[in-house]
């Protein structure tokens, strides 16, 4: 699926909140409600939609730790037992295979540090290949987001009587 111009608004609209209707949707884009829902259908088909969350606070549910952990494993045999462990531990936010010294860095959260202590010495270390981690404690957070940078319109193949995306994030306001 080529995605155009009002695709890429549709996918702003709803990566900044899921909880939109299509009516508004609609009335922001300028088409019928039916011709967004198909959109919408069309993209979530397509993959360019990943999934539709709601946002926790972890404080609020009582995981008052954030923690960045680098895993060094041993050999590339590893990495699909790794991989498979990873994925059961709830804990694990998100999990990125790096270039550098580490293999993985992990984003953790959990109630405190002796439940971080427990998961990394009493789970992730004893997975097969870890031979180190090295953990980095959120001390606080300057920005977390989730939306994904759009292309510009300029950016995107000319189509007459397009509309412009708007751009994943903060507004600029013009200085006069």
């Amino acid at each position: 699926m080529t995605l155009g111009p009002i695709d890429y608004q549709i996918l702003d609209l709803l990566q900044r909140d899921a909880r939109i209707t299509q009516s508004e949707i609609a009335a922001s884009v300028g088409l019928s409600q039916p011709s967004v829902a198909d959109r919408i259908r069309k993209l979530d088909e397509s993959g360019a939609v990943a999934g539709y969350v709601a946002r926790l606070d972890p404080r609020r549910m009582g995981n008052d730790i954030r923690a960045f952990v680098g895993v060094r494993i041993a050999h590339p045999r590893h990495h699909e037992a790794f991989i498979r462990g990873v994925q059961e531990i709830p804990e694990v936010l998100e999990c990125h295979r790096v270039a550098g010294v580490e293999s993985y860095i992990l984003k953790i959260v959990t109630r405190n540090t002796e439940t971080l202590d427990e998961l990394i010495s009493g789970t992730l270390r004893r997975l097969a290949g870890v031979t180190r981690t090295q953990t980095t404690i959120v001390l606080s957070t300057v920005k977390e987001g989730t939306a994904v940078p759009l292309p510009l319109a300029e950016d995107l193949p000319a189509r007459k009587g397009a509309l412009k995306p708007r751009r994943a994030g903060p507004e600029k306001k013009e200085v006069s």
